[in-house]
């Protein structure tokens, strides 16, 4: 069986207003390599640039086009730390592990930017992140948080924010506190997929798009990978599909599953906008998060909206301008130009799954909408394993990411009222 997971509808902003998006040839026919990696978004990549730089040979094979994924597709928000805060991430693991697990998040910031910097890639990086309260009862968390953050774990970063001065950060009164994180960002991330290619293959890795993998197996110290194309033979191989794992292989598709998110883009808001007059990205409190910033042409990008079911709305713009309007009556009747949406992998823990599924095969996907750095920086680890050992990659191995409960037929029913049930918490 092949996996199968949904596209979701609409070009992206980023996509109709990329410019130049070399095409990869697709697989030619049956090949052997030292590694073969399935999936070509930032973590694929990434790797595959690590791995030809130091001299591997390396095949990745993407399934549609570089950037189709989530990895082209969404919010663009970098982020401070793993998804977890680390007061939960002690609870689970620990005050050393999760300072661990910071460090390596830390690190992923920081090795994404000069990647960039590195290969010229200009992926319109914007300073900044902000993250609001959307119920009263959430401040204190908030102001306790950059306590911790400040004095345990050494983040100079955060500031608190009251109501007002929120208020006054992202031109609405709809939130009630939140944080200001002077050290992370936010990127267009289909440029930086874009550069991250061309990295990989100046760097002597065989990209391949549109060859989709039809099966993979170990046996006698080799991996194959079939594809029509014919078969891939390896000493090694890195699944990097993500949420497009399904029926794949088995391990990676019982803690990885996908949900959908979808984003609107409005018209230029104009200088005088009031709207994040700072230019930072933003997340808020909800289990169904808000995610929203300005684009480098002065729009709002605005994602909110996930659907848990192979459905596709027929209208995401009417939705997401729905939701805008809640945070700016000014912009009820915004023009939105362009509307999309993408497939999200999660696990049951909202941790990264990082695995060695059979002998030489490794799977790293699950990001949970956390995947802007960490996915990147995961698919260096990939490499440096290979390469000779990463206690990075150690630290991610390690993480609590179990099964999603149901088995074959009944995860994804499952998987839908948990996930509606939640949605409804925002709410009410």
């Amino acid at each position: 069986m092949t996996y199968q997971s949904p596209i979701a509808p609409g070009v992206s902003f980023y996509e109709a207003t990329l410019g130049e998006r070399p095409p990869y040839a697709s697989l030619p026919g049956a090949t052997t390599a030292d590694v073969v990696i399935v999936g070509g978004g930032f973590t694929g990549l990434q790797a595959a640039y690590h791995l030809a730089a130091s001299g591997k040979d390396v095949v990745l094979i993407e399934g549609a086009r570089f950037g189709d994924g989530a990895s082209g597709r969404n919010g663009g928000q970098l982020g401070t730390g793993q998804r977890a805060w680390v007061e939960e991430s002690e609870a689970d693991f620990g005050r050393d592990n999760a300072k661990a697990q910071f460090a390596v998040a830390e690190r992923a910031k920081m090795h994404l930017l000069s990647f960039s910097a590195t290969h010229n890639i200009d992926a319109d990086f914007r300073p900044g992140q902000i993250s609001a309260a959307h119920k009263p009862g959430y401040v204190k968390d908030y102001r306790d948080h950059v306590k911790i953050m400040t004095e345990e774990y050494g983040y100079e970063g955060l500031r608190f924010l009251d109501r007002e001065q929120l208020a006054a950060a992202l031109g609405s009164t709809r939130y009630h506190g939140g944080t200001h994180d002077a050290g992370t960002g936010h990127i267009n991330p289909l440029k930086y997929v874009v550069g991250l290619a061309r990295a990989a293959s100046q760097a002597g890795a065989r990209l391949h798009e549109n060859t989709r993998a039809r099966g993979i197996a170990s046996a006698g110290g080799k991996v194959t990978v079939k594809t029509d194309a014919g078969d891939i033979v390896a000493g090694r191989a890195l699944i990097a599909c993500n949420a497009f794992i399904d029926g794949l292989e088995p391990v990676t598709s019982a803690h990885v599953m996908p949900i959908r998110s979808f984003i609107g883009a409005t018209v230029p808001l104009g200088d005088d906008s009031p709207v994040i007059p700072g230019g930072e990205s933003v997340d808020d409190s909800r289990f169904v998060v808000r995610y929203f910033r300005k684009s480098a042409d002065g729009r709002l990008l605005f994602g909110g909206r996930e659907a848990y079911t192979s459905d596709n709305p027929t209208d995401i713009s009417s939705h997401i301008r729905r939701q805008i309007a809640e945070l700016y009556p000014a912009l009820k009747d915004v023009e939105i130009t362009h509307s999309w949406g993408g497939s999200v992998g999660i696990t049951l823990s909202r941790r990264p799954f990082v695995r060695e599924v059979m002998k030489n095969v490794t799977s790293i996907g699950g990001f949970s909408g956390h995947g802007v750095m960490l996915s990147n920086y995961c698919g260096k680890l990939y490499a440096d394993h290979v390469l000779g050992g990463s206690e990075d990659l150690e630290v991610m191995r390690n993480l609590k990411v179990g099964p999603f409960p149901g088995g074959d037929r009944f995860r994804k029913p499952l998987l839908f009222l948990a996930l509606t049930w939640y949605s409804l918490r925002d709410r009410f």
